[in-house]
């Protein structure tokens, strides 16, 4: 058994050429109280001392994962459970005698003594205290000194000795099983690992997913203004787009800012790809005004040339339906039941709308329409009669507004007709557009709808999505997967309290996220503001990444949706730009255990390409 543990320790774990020395102190139990706040994964907390040298405080880093012998190992079976450090400090004897209430002379001379003790390696004097959260995962090496990941509570032995998994351990168990699917190449990789880096001479640790995972089961990123959510989210596309074959992708992009965060691919001829907006630009110029950009490139005169080459790939088209000025099913049910209301006291007018409210829905249902489809020219000619009929209904008076309204549906054949009329023939319908994701002859996998007002881009994310759900129900279709990509989520998929629009698009999303995976359908929820997202669509994420969120309620939602230990989530408020935590049941190598990560930068691609789209 010690030839054995001798064998593991120099395999799997790393002192740091002999710097790091340490115990397990303590095992602090958690309180048994519940709270619906309070995200808890484990039922206790570890408390570790290291023997003091300011070398070991450089390399120690939040994240790393350390390694303590539990009292399940058996046999010729060695066993140790798993913990994340997730925050740790040096500490001075002399320091930590000292009271508020001492005479201020020796408070100041105690001080200043201890300022050379630290370039010291008095172990005798200083500790590094470090507190760690197991992870709910055993390492265990069988007596051939191979190793797996076993996921289970157990109990560490206090006292015995302390080690940290080195990086080719770390590497294996992030990573099993995916970076050989993309043949370990870097650029399949989303980042490194936020570990090891300040060891000299040690390679970084690349983070892969699996995108298929990813999409199939949904992901999630949070993160406040200026943590780098939409440099993320384009890196991550990226990714997919060229490392798989398949799969497409549409974006509905509030912010216009996504045909330049994607500029290297939207220009890419190997891959085919649209950008869709409002109204029908007829230059680049025009184009590149309304695109928004990061402030270091607002100026930068090689972004036009990038824009140029896309307007000039005839990748650059726009909405011809006005969907705002077409009344869906929706709205004339809600017109119906506004009537309903406001005549409520008048029990023959409540009748005869109650009625017409079940013509409707029988419509919808013989047609398998929903509430978010737009009204067809069948049903106005058919609604207008049966309306007109209605209102010669003995008792209503014909000076009443009810009748009025009654009389005068024929007003929807006249908007359809106005709205065929606007359309014009170069740009995409919303049935175009659902036919360049759905139709097998298609070859386009990138669609980005950048559209800013919000009811127009609502319409579209509801309809798309009902329809193309629809479409993979009725066939049994469940290829090529499809990402449904909703950035500014809180405009998409608001919580329970929304009404209107914003309650029917929030619940269209949630049957997307809750029966897509079953027909090859996957979204991605972005956005700053996560305690204010419908519920039900956080439930359906499997995987999530996130950075700062200054608002503790926030965090409270990630912590409690995710089954995220708090004391983890919060470390998220030490990050800067790109760096994430990211935690995932079915797209890393390893369930559910949080991961401190450094994203690749978007911005780094861009300049690349901006550099040699200039060069030409």
């Amino acid at each position: 058994m010690k030839n054995l543990e001798e064998e593991v320790k120099k395999k799997y774990f790393t002192d740091f050429s002999g710097l790091f020395k340490a115990k397990l102190l303590r095992v602090v139990p958690r309180g048994m109280e519940v709270t619906e706040f309070a995200g808890v994964t484990s039922e206790y907390t570890c408390r570790v001392i290291a023997e003091y040298d300011r070398r070991l405080v450089r390399l120690l880093d939040d994240g790393m994962l350390l390694a303590v012998r539990n009292f399940r190992t058996r046999g010729n079976e060695l066993r140790y459970t798993l913990m994340e450090i997730v925050r740790f400090w040096p500490e001075h004897f002399g320091l930590k005698g000292l009271k508020d209430y001492h005479y201020y002379p020796i408070q100041f001379e105690v001080v200043e003594q201890s300022v050379g003790d630290w370039e010291t390696s008095d172990r005798s004097t200083m500790v590094i205290n470090i507190v760690a959260v197991p992870i709910n995962y055993d390492l265990v090496i069988n007596q051939e000194g191979e190793m797996h990941f076993e996921k289970g509570f157990s109990y560490p032995v206090v006292g015995d000795d302390v080690y940290i998994l080195n990086a080719e351990t770390i590497k294996e168990m992030y990573n099993k099983g995916i970076s050989k699917k993309y043949g370990e190449r870097e650029e399949a990789s989303l980042g490194v690992v936020k570990m090891f880096e300040r060891v000299e001479g040690r390679n970084k640790i690349p983070v892969f997913v699996d995108f298929d995972s990813l999409i199939k089961y949904h992901f999630g990123i949070f993160a406040f203004t200026g943590g780098g959510k939409s440099n993320l989210l384009s890196t991550i596309i990226r990714k997919i787009i060229n490392n798989t074959k398949e799969n497409k992708i549409i974006i509905f992009d509030i912010s216009c800012e996504y045909p330049f965060l994607l500029l290297d691919v939207l220009c890419d001829d190997n891959v085919e790809s649209r950008v869709v907006l409002e109204s029908k630009v007829s230059n680049w110029e025009e184009f590149y005004k309304s695109i928004v950009k990061p402030k270091k490139y607002e100026k930068d005169e090689r972004v036009k040339k990038g824009f140029e080459k896309v307007f000039e790939k005839n990748r650059v088209t726009f909405i011809t339906e006005e969907l705002f000025s077409i009344p869906t099913y929706g709205d004339i049910l809600r017109e119906i039941n506004a009537y309903m209301r406001a005549n409520a006291d008048k029990p023959l007018y409540v009748e005869i709308l109650e009625r017409l409210e079940v013509f409707v829905k029988e419509f919808m249902e013989d047609n398998n329409l929903t509430e978010g489809d737009p009204i067809s020219e069948n049903f106005a000619q058919e609604f207008s009669q049966k309306a007109s009929e209605l209102a010669d209904t003995k008792g209503i008076w014909k000076q009443s507004e009810v009748y009025g309204w009654l009389t005068s549906r024929e007003t929807l054949l006249e908007k359809l007709e106005k709205s065929k009329e606007r359309r014009e023939r170069e740009g995409l319908t919303l049935e175009e557009i659902i036919d360049l994701i759905e139709n097998e002859k298609s070859s386009v996998r990138l669609i980005c709808i950048s559209i800013s007002e919000a009811e127009i881009i609502k319409r579209l994310a509801m309809n798309i999505t009902n329809k193309i759900l629809l479409k993979r129900k009725q066939t049994f279709r469940t290829t090529p997967q499809v990402l449904f990509v909703f950035d500014e989520a809180q405009e998409f998929v608001p919580g329970r309290e929304a009404r209107g629009l914003d309650r029917e698009c929030s619940e269209g999303i949630e049957r997307l996220l809750r029966q897509g995976r079953k027909y090859g359908l996957g979204g991605c929820i972005a956005t700053q503001r996560v305690a204010y997202l419908n519920t039900n669509v956080l439930q359906q994420l499997h995987t999530n990444f996130v950075s700062t969120l200054p608002r503790i309620y926030d965090r409270n939602t990630v912590s409690k949706h995710f089954n995220l230990d708090r004391e983890i989530v919060d470390k998220t408020l030490e990050f800067v730009p790109g760096e994430w935590l990211l935690a995932s049941y079915i797209a890393t190598g390893i369930s559910n255990v949080p991961i401190f990560i450094k994203a690749e930068n978007s911005e780094d691609v861009i300049e690349k390409f901006l550099e040699e789209v200039n060069e030409k």
